[in-house]
């Protein structure tokens, strides 16, 4: 097949091509296991933040094949919200990674005075876990290149809930169809994308991307928007974004110190 003929292609019949690789079997995904804290005020939460940086992700380190992550808000400096995240190399995997660190002797005592804490105490005031299986089209975490280097980055957390299973699935499809990889080309080093298995808003799907800085954002969504395949897979009426989105929730973090993403 030319160039020419590939070109005038119905929108289907080129999905369907792209589509014909097989994709990774689901062993070959990844398992993120998502996790947002709030706080009651901004001493407890600067002891949890505190804990983190000191106890859970030095923990985390120390276990091979396993990448986490812990932020806080990054445009309300008064947020009293913290999340973190780890992976792991299926859903088993998920599990052992906080067995692990519990079992963890170093983690025990550099987290002691938050693991102690009496109920009348509590570490942080209420707690929203989401279990999440990576695209087929994205099956691995991926650490921006900034958190290698040590150099200050944001994170734009965005979420996409839907109607129904159905509609959840279908937004994944389009993603895997070429959505993804165009976050990729616009730059914004995506981190991970991710189908919730289990957790609130569900049915849903979140992703997390990568920029400088929260002033670069609309730069790369130009880029983005700009994007010759973004024109091909929206004009597939299936991928209408109305009929398969219900609402979009966006959060920007910042890592804390330590993170490794």
């Amino acid at each position: 097949m030319n160039r020419r003929e590939f070109v005038a292609m119905p929108a289907a019949l080129a999905l369907a091509t792209q589509e014909s690789k097989s994709p990774p079997p689901i062993s070959a995904r990844e398992c993120y296991d998502l996790q947002h804290y709030t706080f009651t005020t901004a001493e407890q939460m600067q002891r949890f933040t505190g804990f983190l940086t000191n106890a859970w992700l030095p923990a985390v380190r120390r276990l091979r094949g396993t990448i986490a992550g812990a932020f806080v808000v990054a445009d309300k400096p008064d947020a009293l919200s913290v999340y973190k995240i780890s992976s792991g190399s299926n859903i088993g995997r998920c599990a052992e990674v906080e067995a692990a660190i519990r079992e963890d002797k170093e983690y025990l005592a550099a987290g002691a005075a938050v693991l102690g804490l009496p109920a009348t105490d509590p570490p942080y005031a209420h707690l929203e876990s989401s279990l999440m299986l990576a695209f087929s089209s994205w099956p691995k975490l991926k650490t921006p290149k900034q958190a290698a280097a040590g150099e200050p980055r944001v994170f734009e957390l965005r979420t996409y809930e839907s109607h129904s299973k159905r509609a959840n699935l279908k937004k994944i499809e389009m993603f895997d169809a070429g959505e993804a990889a165009m976050f990729a080309r616009a730059g914004m080093q995506p981190v991970f994308f991710g189908e919730t298995i289990s957790g609130p808003q569900v049915p849903n799907l979140t992703y997390m991307l990568t920029y400088p800085d929260i002033e670069s954002r609309g730069k790369f969504w130009k880029t983005w928007s700009d994007d010759p395949e973004k024109a091909r897979l929206f004009a597939i009426p299936e991928y209408n974004d109305k009929l398969i989105v219900s609402k979009i929730h966006s959060t920007y973090l910042r890592p804390l110190a330590g993170s490794m993403i």
